[in-house]
């Protein structure tokens, strides 16, 4: 394993301490609204303040973007190095005592993903992925599911806490669940595109996502045998944040029904 997946991996298990500590007591947390459903808790700040201290200390130059506490000084276009950091995707299912939240954790080198841990602390699963070496869960390789059609295919999506990516979600559902097995909504992105990658699931989408749902996700699924793109099916996910995550045939069958909403 690369020696930086496996700070990242010290990282993760640190946070999860706090969080699984946290979870034992919901009612103490300390809650703050950034935007209309979407909040941020004490634990979400202490957890990154682990993962960072912890990522800091065996690499000082690195650069951070993470989410609550955002880019470190060094941070620019020139950084060689960018830790990108999610300590709870899934912050309201965990407030909510929900069991589907994960700490996301990946490394951007020039400009590339190159690996890559979503770790669930509720069912200690984790997931890593370094570039070109494949994913793996706890150890075992996976492999997405790659159905022949979209009609065998179970898909996960989500929307925003805004009202009006709430009524696109609603039209996109409307358009996809009825070609499909089915469509789930589980609150954590990150979590869900590893389930896709892990063959759990056959695809991903969701609009408006920030680069720390979506940027170590991303790389467990192609590293598992899939595809990643916008709504129109391009790579530009990453800086978009709209994103279809799926097994290569099933992708192909879903970029055209989504493309109208690009």
């Amino acid at each position: 394993m690369h020696p930086m997946l496996n700070t990242a991996i010290k990282a993760a298990r640190r946070a999860a301490t706090v969080i699984n500590r946290a979870s034992f007591d919901i009612d103490r947390i300390t809650v703050s609204e950034k935007q209309h459903n979407d909040f941020v808790t004490d634990v979400d700040q202490a957890a990154e303040q682990a993962i960072v201290e912890t990522l800091l200390k065996a690499y000082p130059d690195h650069a951070i973007l993470a989410e609550e506490s955002g880019a470190s000084a060094n941070l620019n276009d020139e950084s060689e190095n960018v830790w990108i950091i999610d300590p709870i995707d899934g912050t309201t299912n965990f407030l909510h005592g929900y069991p589907n939240y994960c700490i996301s954790i990946a490394l951007q080198q020039r400009g590339v993903i190159t690996n890559a841990l979503v770790y669930d602390p509720v069912r200690n699963d984790l997931f890593t992925a370094t570039k070109g070496a494949g994913a793996y869960l706890n150890d075992k390789r996976i492999r997405v599911r790659n159905h022949d059609r979209i009609g065998k295919a179970l898909l996960s999506a989500g929307h925003g806490p805004d009202p009006r990516a709430l009524a696109e979600y609603l039209r996109m559902y409307e358009t996809v669940a009825s070609r499909c097995h089915g469509v789930r909504s589980a609150g954590s992105a990150a979590l869900e595109l590893a389930n896709v990658a892990a063959g759990r699931i056959d695809g991903f989408f969701e609009k408006g996502l920030k680069v720390w749902d979506i940027a170590a996700g991303a790389l467990l699924v192609t590293e598992a045998g899939g595809i990643v793109g916008e709504f129109s099916g391009e790579s530009d996910y990453l800086h978009k944040g709209d994103i279809i995550a799926a097994g290569p045939k099933v992708f192909g069958a879903m970029v055209p029904l989504l493309a109208a909403f690009k």
